[in-house]
């Protein structure tokens, strides 16, 4: 959790209630190993009173979003959330919120709440009254939710990775039509679209009359003709190209023409080891967006780094693109989930270094009760005093 959002203490009132009604279920019904494999009981209820909690008071930092798991997943003091208990490190991170925000993770953007839910009350049948192990646990969710969840497992329970998920490039494409008088005008506007030459627009500034113009005498062909003209040879060739399309290969030619869609290839690369489904917001220039959900399967083949094309309709111009928008993937790092790359908010605490002192955690009931005092009127008291 962020240190502005402590209570008195670790979890409230409120939490350590549910928090502790949860463990006549977890370990207790369903009498898992605490000694030996602590998450399979504080991480388990951490996530249960975490769902019950948040339909009671969900303004209050239950410590199981993806969010709050991000700075332990990024330190150096992790071990893996299948360490036996007494050699972790991080006893909170690791037993309680990372398996909670693990699941959390695994209900709402993996699986979905209907199909986790049938899968998680099909593990607690199975088990209650007897003694599970974390494989009984892994084995059950898949089984019963028919999904292969071995990548899940392995990244967020035995491997000390992270998430970070970059996109690093969009590159925009168009269909070559291979009609020349249509190919060849949108080169001359693109083109027309880079930057002028400093040289040229210095003479531009200048008043400099071009020497062909000072001279019409002198003009030639290429100079009513730019690179870009198009010729008879290049139509018929075009209309050859036509001609010998077989029909179904002419029907949908001419329909992939006339559509004229935006091509978007989007390259991405996992920075933190842990693969994750990408969670995508396509905005578009006319003010709309979209969302796209792309599975972790696409990770299957290569780890590192992967493309994925998006196609748009004629007229939706993507101007932006946003990985993970809502934070529900647990991603370190939120500065490369932007293409194009945006400015950071960030904070910068104002103090004054001699009489600076540790953050102290917030007893808000307490401090509520405190008198609203003039720091100037006691600033004079302590002058008459001295």
């Amino acid at each position: 959790m962020s240190n502005h959002l402590l209570w008195p203490c670790r979890f409230t009132r409120k939490k350590v209630v549910i928090h502790e009604v949860g463990h006549i279920y977890f370990p207790m019904v369903v009498n898992s190993d605490e000694r030996q494999w602590t998450w399979m009981d504080e991480g388990l209820n951490s996530f249960l009173d975490g769902v019950a909690g948040r339909e009671w008071d969900p303004t209050i930092p239950w410590g199981v979003e993806p969010r709050d798991i991000v700075d332990y997943m990024k330190s150096d003091v992790q071990v893996p959330i299948m360490t036996q208990s007494d050699s972790v490190l991080k006893l909170g991170p690791n037993a309680y919120t990372k398996p909670a925000a693990a699941l959390n993770i695994l209900r709402e953007v993996i699986l979905g709440r209907e199909l986790f839910d049938f899968a998680f009350k099909e593990y607690a049948t199975r088990w209650k009254f007897k003694r599970p192990t974390p494989a009984d646990f892994f084995r059950s969710m898949e089984e019963a939710s028919g999904v292969d969840l071995d990548w899940f497992w392995r990244g967020w329970f035995y491997s000390t990775d992270h998430v970070d998920i970059s996109l690093d490039k969009v590159y925009q494409l168009r269909l070559d039509t291979k009609n020349p008088d249509i190919d060849f005008s949108r080169e001359r506007q693109q083109d027309q679209d880079k930057p002028m030459p400093l040289f040229v627009e210095r003479n531009n500034v200048e008043g400099k009359v071009l020497w062909i113009d000072k001279n019409p005498d002198v003009r030639d062909f290429y100079d009513d003709n730019d690179r870009f003209a198009v010729t008879n040879k290049e139509r018929n060739a075009y209309n050859k190209f036509v001609h010998e399309l077989e029909p179904w290969e002419r029907k949908a030619f001419e329909r992939a023409v006339s559509e004229d869609k935006n091509y978007y290839v989007l390259q991405f690369s996992n920075k933190g080891g842990l693969v994750m489904p990408i969670l995508l917001q396509l905005n578009y220039a006319d003010g709309s967006s979209e969302q796209q959900y792309i599975p972790a399967e696409i990770w299957r083949r290569s780890p590192k780094a992967v493309n994925k094309l998006i196609v748009s309709a004629k007229g939706k111009v993507l101007q932006e693109v946003l990985v993970d928008p809502k934070w529900e993937t647990a991603d370190v790092d939120i500065e490369n989930n932007f293409y194009p790359r945006r400015i950071v908010p960030s904070r910068i605490e104002a103090y004054k270094a001699e009489k600076s002192k540790a953050k102290v955690s917030r007893d808000i009931m307490q401090d509520s009760k405190t008198e609203l005092k003039d720091p100037a009127t006691k600033a004079t008291e302590q002058k008459e005093n001295n």
